[in-house]
């Protein structure tokens, strides 16, 4: 007897149908499995085998034949247990062919028959939401809360294969149509109230967050910039419904969900300075999400900066650049989305003293200089904003002072103007934020001062910038203005934009 149960396979971030066809032949007992599959794919026979006699179902002395179709693209993961053994009880008589159909499957099976989660369950749920609205969709109870967040189908979460094979032969399924997912205010464990001094710094990530701006911070070891960006969440708007879909896409099919990124916190990622080019930029035989990509709609913050290989941060150029990855392989080409706000932390050279009053650099300028060249200078202009941040004085740390503006009413005011640029550039596909805008674009539709427009080419000329840089500074006078509630750019907006780029091109 032949069965065909429905499924569907995950390529980058997005899924495809895929059948599951199933033959039960007379002969000798014997498994085979077509239609390019993966090592895990292969082993499944004995997932699926153990899975369907410890849940108190037979396995009878077949020839059985399992075809994943179509056959001519390779197929990974774990998601097609659940589709076998449904396709194998099906081919033996054991559960009616019309108990399946119109339904898709996908899960992983213990050998106890348990359905475990998979990666990718949100990527297959808006594949069916877009191809079958209405359909319904059964995914193992770990996976229920992110493929909920897709609200046009019908989800079931059955627990084991012997719940779900009992549900199907009674024709009692238990459906249930996604619940819209409940807004929560959520809470931090750090605010920026906690910071004392460091108000420039606080000042300007209160910019780069208003305007999604790239970000370096640069100062002695102990200054407080990994203080000061990891709570840089804190103050960042939430995520839209299509922001947060993205980004636990992105997520799931990592395999590095947490019930944070399902409630749609924005990402926050911190790899560690020795990540390979591959671990930051995503690839494999395969193709994964890299870092950049798990940063997506995010921050992807690199402390020690200067101490990643030289390599390894060029691979930024072109995510940067373009807000995705394009992960070519022989068989397939993938794009993974990577539109991130990008925060660095570094010393000033190797022993971290330089240019710190009362502290002795024991670093030659040479060493120095080579310290420095390990940010390449395209890498440099892509980077909005290189911000000093000086040490504070001990009397300062041990007095009882404020720390300045919380959180709550920095986030106020970057959401103010996070609004104010939606509004403007909502007839720009994709684009929300200052940063994201193309220059040119901005350069002549928006109002600028006289004053200030002869300042900033003055000043271009003096620092000797790039047209990246040049439209750079003025998309950081474009967000200090907005968040100053001002419609024009004035010279003071381009003061302060100017103050944040590097004296020396590199």
């Amino acid at each position: 007897m032949l069965a065909a149960i429905r499924s569907a396979a995950v390529i980058g971030i997005d899924a495809y149908n895929v059948t599951v066809e199933v033959d039960a032949a007379q002969g000798l007992p014997q498994w085979t499995i077509v239609g390019l599959p993966a090592g895990a794919v292969k082993e499944s026979r004995e997932r699926v085998g153990a899975a369907i006699v410890n849940s108190g179902f037979a396995l009878p002395p077949r020839r059985i034949t399992v075809n994943l179709a179509p056959a001519d693209i390779r197929k990974e993961g774990t998601a097609f247990d659940l589709p076998i053994a449904l396709g194998i009880l099906v081919a033996t008589g054991q559960v009616d062919p019309g108990a399946v159909e119109n339904r898709m499957f996908v899960g992983e099976l213990s050998l106890d028959g348990a359905v475990r989660n998979i990666r990718g369950a949100l990527s297959v749920a808006r594949h069916v939401g877009r191809v079958s609205p209405g359909s319904v969709l059964v995914v193992p109870p770990a996976n229920h809360a992110e493929a909920g967040r897709v609200t046009n189908i019908l989800l079931a979460a059955p627990a084991t294969l012997r719940e779900l094979v009992l549900q199907l032969r009674c024709d009692e399924l238990l459906v249930a149509r996604a619940a819209e997912s409940a807004e929560s205010q959520r809470a931090y464990e750090v605010d920026f109230s906690d910071v004392v001094g460091q108000e420039s710094a606080k000042r300007a990530l209160e910019v780069a967050a208003a305007g999604s701006h790239n970000l370096v911070m640069i100062g002695p070891p102990g200054a407080g910039k990994t203080m000061l960006a990891r709570r840089l969440p804190t103050i960042l708007p939430d995520l839209s419904e299509e922001e947060a879909l993205e980004v636990i896409a992105i997520h799931s099919v990592a395999g590095v969900l947490s019930p944070e990124i399902t409630l749609g916190a924005r990402p926050f990622r911190a790899p560690h300075h020795s990540i390979s080019g591959a671990g930051l930029i995503g690839g494999g035989s395969s193709p994964r999400p890299g870092e950049v990509s798990l940063a997506h709609n995010g921050v992807l913050f690199l402390d020690e900066m200067l101490e990643f290989s030289r390599g390894v941060l060029d691979g930024l150029r072109q995510p940067l650049e373009d807000a995705s990855v394009v992960i070519a392989r022989a068989a397939m080409s993938v794009s993974f989305p990577a539109r991130f706000t990008l925060v660095g932390a570094t010393n000033p050279c190797p022993c971290g003293r330089a240019g710190e009053p009362g502290r002795k650099c024991s670093c030659g300028a040479a060493e120095v200089a080579k310290y420095a060249a390990r940010m390449s200078g395209p890498l440099v202009d892509r980077i909005d904003m290189h911000v000093p941040v000086g040490a504070v004085a001990l009397r300062d740390l041990s007095a009882d002072a404020e720390g300045g503006d919380n959180s709550a009413a920095m986030r106020d005011r970057v959401g103010r103007a996070r609004c104010v640029q939606r509004t403007r550039y909502r007839a720009l596909r994709g684009v929300t934020c200052n940063a994201h805008v193309p220059g040119r674009w901005l350069d002549r539709h928006t109002p600028i001062d006289t004053d200030a427009r002869t300042l900033l080419h003055s000043a271009a000329s003096a620092l000797d910038l790039s047209a990246r840089a040049y439209h750079r500074v003025l998309k950081v006078a474009r967000t200090i203005a907005d968040l100053n509630g001002d419609e024009r750019i004035a010279p003071q907006h381009v003061a302060e934009a100017l103050r944040y780029r590097p004296s020396v091109r590199k």
